[in-house]
């Protein structure tokens, strides 16, 4: 007989003794099911979660470099110099810097905004226009301030959605006037909604207004000073160049030696989507680890079934072997139950694992999508552990004595 016809044979065998069988075969299966299912639905989870962080950092800013002031040790001596950066520093940037398509910086505090007998407290920020479009916000209702209002120093401001629902309920805001500390500010317009960030803040909650009004009418500072300076690169590829252009510019302006310590520290969205994509990484492979324990123990759990199978048939492979089958015949038709039963355990799991994940994504409003590849190495897997733990009870019944097999009662 040829190999396809013994596999064959050996499969038609199996399928019999599963349904002879059946709460066997379905404990059996039950192991496999649940460790192929984990799989899949961490696969899933994985990619779900990997997407929606990377669509938030996204829609945070456009090919962002940020650059925040720090401290610096000079000389040895214990007391440290705090970094500072100017609005001069944003211009030179924007003059020199080719790899970028704008800078703005900003400055930012908390404070109270009252209207009526509603207050809250909220974050307050002054910025100059080039914020907006880096930043990716919208305006949703009204329009933001002209240039004109940073020079003059207007008390206008833009609310986010949050604090104009706080404020206003379902009231227009545009036009009304609210309290900003001590200042009457006119509302200009509203920004529209963008839920949390990816540090779960809520970034809706917030009033921003021109920096010079900002100076004079919330917080003081010294002129020309900025907490913080966001630029955009022209694209993912130049965030790196662009990083490197705007250091060389602020150490030449901060008159900052090679080797001497920096008193501004830049970070961009790459590196902040390489970090995400790593921890991503790590979590997964800890979740598959898990997964994969679960995928062992169901193949021990095919094992012990099998030997317990081989126990019980035992006269059966006695009679078998007296009427002409080989070793090999043996071996086969055991193999091929456990590979069966693997597979079934499988397929099922992985439907079970394509629901779990499409089930989940609709939960938490991710895009998850069963991955075809995760779908087809998990059912590759379960047949090779079929193979893996099933070869052993194979062949423990391929090496039985046909005399002593068919003294069993």
């Amino acid at each position: 007989m040829s190999w396809l016809g013994l596999v064959w044979n050996a499969v038609r065998l199996a399928l019999g003794a599963i349904r002879r069988n059946k709460t066997r075969a379905a404990l059996t299966v039950l192991g496999i099911l649940i460790g192929v299912a984990a799989v899949v639905t961490v696969t899933g989870l994985a990619s779900g979660a990997s997407g929606e962080v990377g669509g938030q950092l996204d829609a945070f800013s456009a090919n962002a470099i940020f650059i925040n002031p720090q401290p610096t040790q000079t000389s040895g001596a214990r007391s440290k110099a705090t970094g500072r950066l100017t609005e001069s520093d944003i211009r030179a940037i924007e003059r020199e810097a080719v790899s970028i398509t704008g800078v703005a910086g900003f400055l930012q505090t908390t404070g109270q905004v009252v209207y009526s007998d509603k207050n809250v407290n909220t974050a307050l920020l002054g910025a100059g226009l080039e914020y907006f479009p880096i930043r990716k916000w919208k305006v949703g209702k009204g329009e933001l301030w002209q240039e004109s209002d940073n020079v003059i120093k207007a008390k206008v401001c833009v609310l986010g959605a949050t604090v104009a629902n706080s404020l206003f309920g379902g009231e227009d805001p545009v036009g009304r006037t609210v309290r900003i500390g001590r200042s009457p500010f006119r509302v200009i317009g509203v920004f529209e909604s963008r839920g949390s960030s990816m540090f779960g803040d809520d970034q809706d909650d917030r009033v921003m207004m021109p920096s010079g009004t900002f100076r004079s009418h919330v917080l003081p500072t010294s002129p020309g000073r900025v907490d913080m300076i966001i630029a955009g690169a022209t694209s993912p590829e130049t965030t790196t160049r662009a990083e490197e252009q705007i250091t060389a510019i602020l150490r030449q302006r901060h008159h900052i030696p090679e080797g001497q310590q920096l008193d501004f520290r830049t970070s961009s969205q790459a590196e902040m989507r390489e970090t995400q994509k790593s921890i991503t990484l790590i979590l997964s492979a800890l979740l598959l680890g898990v997964a994969a324990i679960s995928l062992v123990v169901g193949g021990i759990g095919v094992m012990n079934i099998m030997l317990v199978s081989v126990a019980e048939r035992t006269r059966e492979i006695g009679i078998r072997m007296s009427i002409g089958a080989r070793e090999r015949d043996i071996l086969l038709q055991f193999l091929v139950e456990a590979v069966v039963l693997s597979i079934m355990g499988g397929l099922l799991g992985a439907a079970l694992g394509m629901g779990a994940t499409l089930g989940l994504g609709k939960a938490f409003g991710w895009r998850m999508v069963p991955s075809p590849v995760a779908l087809a190495i998990a059912i590759a897997t379960s047949g090779g552990i079929g193979i893996t733990f099933g070869f052993f009870p194979a062949r423990r019944a391929a090496k039985m004595d046909p005399i002593d097999a068919l003294r069993t009662e």
